[in-house]
């Protein structure tokens, strides 16, 4: 199998779990323990040794096949998508790497459960703030446009009277409002969240 089709579908499997990840993020609108419940409720299906094993070795395919990827376009990418493929595949990659990495240190290391309040810590502590809400920002904003990407790219036909290219943006003004959904919702609409104590890292 080409670079190119394990990328396509290791991505697959990758958007399916980030999709109901993003979906658990937006539930923090209604606060961290409706959060925390339907979190428990989506574990069932994607916290046992099966799933999480496709999942890692997933996340492991997409980014050493990405940054293949990318060294070979980066020099030839040219248009806004195609441009927005690349550099927005290359993001992914770098917070994939740390965001997977965290976890896990999180998990084994640390004995804590990877929770609404280990997610949220960094991002409702100043001025740690000024950095992880760009960052976590930028990743979310980075799944759609690499999305968008690859809509424009293979997408063909008009969808409710629009092009491929108004749909591509369609789906990256999406991406905008729930980026801004999920911080609004992580950082209890930007007044902060009382981190527990067990959860604060950073102090």
């Amino acid at each position: 199998m080409t670079t190119k089709k394990l990328h396509y579908f290791s991505g697959i499997i990758l958007s399916i779990f980030v999709g109901f990840h993003l979906f658990n993020h937006l539930y923090s609108l209604f606060g961290p323990n409706a959060h925390i419940e339907l979190m428990e409720k989506l574990r069932i299906v994607y916290r046992n040794v099966f799933a999480e094993t496709i999942l890692l070795l997933s996340v492991a395919v997409q980014i050493i096949t990405g940054v293949k990827l990318f060294s070979k376009k980066r020099g030839t990418a040219s248009g806004f998508f195609e441009k927005l493929h690349i550099w927005s595949g290359l993001y992914l990659a770098f917070f994939l790497v740390i965001h997977v990495s965290a976890i896990l240190s999180g998990r084994l290391i640390l004995n804590l459960d990877t929770n609404f309040y280990f997610g949220v810590a960094g991002l409702n502590i100043f001025p740690l703030s000024l950095f992880f809400i760009p960052y976590y920002g930028l990743a979310i904003f980075s799944f759609f446009g690499h999305v968008a990407a690859v809509h424009f790219k293979i997408m063909k036909l008009r969808i409710f009277g629009m092009l491929p290219n108004k749909q591509a943006y369609f789906i990256l003004i999406i991406g905008i409002f729930v980026a801004i959904a999920i911080l609004y919702g992580l950082t209890n609409g930007f007044n902060g969240v009382e981190i527990p104590k067990e959860y604060n890292l950073f102090t």
